[in-house]
């Protein structure tokens, strides 16, 4: 049951629980204790709403991957420099990787100019941080699994005289 409920709230945060507990023939106040349950267990960590930031105030945004390769501290590996870098508000997300590098930053600023201050300023100057390359994001198509943009083809049929 806790699986299926983080399915659909995975896609849909709005279910309220009664809709969630037809969905999956149980009762509201069951739906309710098993996500009671799981926010207190910190498995559900939040419920972000997904925006198409590009239809508002003109698409002034920008989102950067940063590549890190970092040294990790004996005894704390990449946690430490990772928390570290999480607590900036321009952080939207952190992700330790396998490959040629070992952090995958990923940011939002107004400008380039911003973003370019943020890695310059912030974050190559860490301790531990011995490299950065940063990738902007030109267009953006999907996110958490969820299209931006809708498909717009007319369903009509075409009637002629």
């Amino acid at each position: 049951m806790r699986e299926k409920i983080l399915s659909a709230i995975d896609k849909n945060s709005k279910l309220s629980a009664a809709d969630l507990a037809i969905m999956l023939g149980s009762t509201e106040e069951e739906v309710k204790a098993i996500i009671k349950q799981l926010e207190d267990e910190h498995i559900i960590c939040g419920y972000p709403t997904l925006i198409n930031w590009d239809k508002v105030n003109n698409g002034e945004r920008v989102t950067a991957l940063i590549e890190v390769k970092v040294t990790p501290q004996r005894g704390l590996g990449f946690d430490k420099i990772a928390e570290r870098i999480y607590r900036f508000d321009e952080v939207q997300s952190v992700y330790l990787m396998s490959g040629g590098f070992d952090l995958t930053v990923i940011i939002e600023g107004k400008t380039m100019k911003e973003v370019a201050n943020f890695v310059s300023a912030k974050l190559a100057p860490m301790d531990g941080v011995q490299s950065t390359s940063t990738h902007f994001v030109l267009k953006k198509y999907k996110e958490h699994g969820l299209p931006l943009e809708q498909d717009k083809r007319d369903e009509r049929m075409l009637i002629s005289p």
